[in-house]
């Protein structure tokens, strides 16, 4: 019957009203994914027979929503009806449980007592609550300068996009592009500093969700390879160390990921693969060029530093050093000397005091050694100074004496006891 009365409508009324405007509006305004909606209407004359609800741009049965009748409040579905909606006396449409289909323009049609019609016009758009976006990228891990940065929101809504980094609103800067939608981020040549947390918010007037954050890591480096001692710079100087004292050296550089480590001395590469190097007991043969080399595993690029160390030129005091300090009878020791001199002409070893009786043996200019009237056959010079005696018997334990002669001629004398344990059973 709704739908035969508002074919009457349209096919038999012949004249229009053209007195106050009807209007169509929502309310809530602005309503959301199940929401309860009334389209109120302001704008009748109150003398209206029937209504008809229409769901489309034009009068076309096909977008009838419902008939109403006024004087028995009979009301029939039309094709486009939902099982939502309900006419009101009034003239309104309630809608229960909008969804995002219900959106679009509502047209009513009435029909007065004077066989005329009004039509009136309105909108209604509904929002719906928005699910969780996620950001995915093309890679979390990108090498500084040579990779493109590319985050795409991904949401299945047409809602407005806005993006954040490290949890603030995100200034989007020259250097990093936005599409036209605002869902795809990029940056080509990306730098460190855009390393960390991307999140992008999806929002419409009633509803609001962000993504978890993605987090970006940036390789780069290495750079300004340095080698510190005592947190001071050293790279490219000469650092002088007294004799028989211990030094650190640090090597750094700004990398990410923390670059992988190699020392050498003297172009010979150090059996260690740490950010730092120990000295212990420092020796001429601790001396020369130390370099540490740094090599990024991501990035594939290196860098290095190298510094020069010396004994200070201080070092003038000689030392005697068993090895083992307290070795037992049948072992064999080693009076080890630190510090000789490097101009040294010639040295001999004495059994007590330094005199001809007492020598053991004495190195001469020419390299040679001579045996002196204590020697037993079981010691054995080197040429830093130092005195390996064999399988030692208690009567080798007192006192040893070094006596040393540099080209210029300085003579130095010095002693070491040397204890001898007995032999265990």
């Amino acid at each position: 019957m709704a739908l035969t009365g508002c074919s009457w409508i349209l096919l038999s009324a012949v004249f229009l009203n053209v007195g106050a405007e009807i209007t169509i509006t929502p309310e809530p305004a602005q309503p959301a994914q199940g929401d309860n909606v009334t389209l109120t209407v302001q704008g009748l004359s109150g003398e209206e027979l029937a209504y008809c609800w229409y769901a489309g741009p034009t009068l076309s049965l096909s977008y009838l929503v419902a008939s109403y009748i006024v004087s028995t409040g009979d009301e029939t579905p039309g094709p486009a009806h939902t099982g939502r909606e309900a006419v009101r006396p009034d003239g309104g449409l309630d809608i229960q449980g909008v969804l995002p289909r219900h959106s679009g323009t509502y047209i009513l049609q009435t029909l007065n007592r004077q066989l005329q019609t009004e039509v009136g016009y309105g909108h209604m758009r509904v929002y719906e609550i928005l699910a969780q976006p996620t950001v995915v990228a093309n890679s979390t891990e990108l090498v500084e300068r040579r990779d493109t940065l590319r985050l795409v929101c991904s949401s299945p809504s047409p809602a407005e996009v806005r993006w954040f980094f490290n949890g603030e609103a995100l200034p989007i800067a020259l250097r990093l592009s936005l599409s036209p939608d605002g869902r795809v981020l990029s940056r080509h040549g990306v730098h460190r500093e855009e390393a960390g947390a991307y999140q992008c918010e999806v929002w419409n007037p009633v509803s609001v969700s962000r993504s978890e954050p993605i987090n970006l890591t940036v390789y780069f480096g290495p750079e300004r390879v340095a080698i510190l001692q005592d947190s001071t710079a050293r790279t490219g100087c000469t650092i002088k160390v007294d004799f028989n004292t211990s030094l650190t050296l640090w090597c750094v550089a700004r990398s990410c990921p923390e670059p992988e480590y190699m020392w050498t001395l003297n172009g010979r590469a150090l059996n260690n693969g740490r950010d730092h190097l120990n000295i212990s007991g420092m020796t001429a043969a601790h001396e020369g060029t130390y370099t540490c080399i740094v090599k990024n595993p991501k990035t594939l690029l290196s860098g290095s530093a190298s510094v020069v160390v010396r004994l200070s030129a201080a070092v003038v005091a000689m030392m005697i050093v068993p090895v083992p300090t307290k070795p037992a009878e049948g072992q064999d020791v080693t009076l080890t000397v630190q510090g000789y001199p490097k101009d040294l002409l010639v040295y001999a070893w004495y059994r007590g005091a330094a005199s001809e009786p007492n020598r053991l043996l004495s190195q001469l200019p020419s390299g040679n050694w001579i045996s002196g009237p204590a020697h037993t056959g079981r010691e054995v010079g080197f040429a830093n100074c130092s005195l390996l005696v064999q399988k030692l018997n208690l009567t080798d334990a007192g006192r040893y004496t070094l006596k040393t002669v540099t080209l210029q001629g300085k003579t130095d004398t010095l002693e070491v006891e040397l204890q001898v344990a007995p032999a265990l059973e």
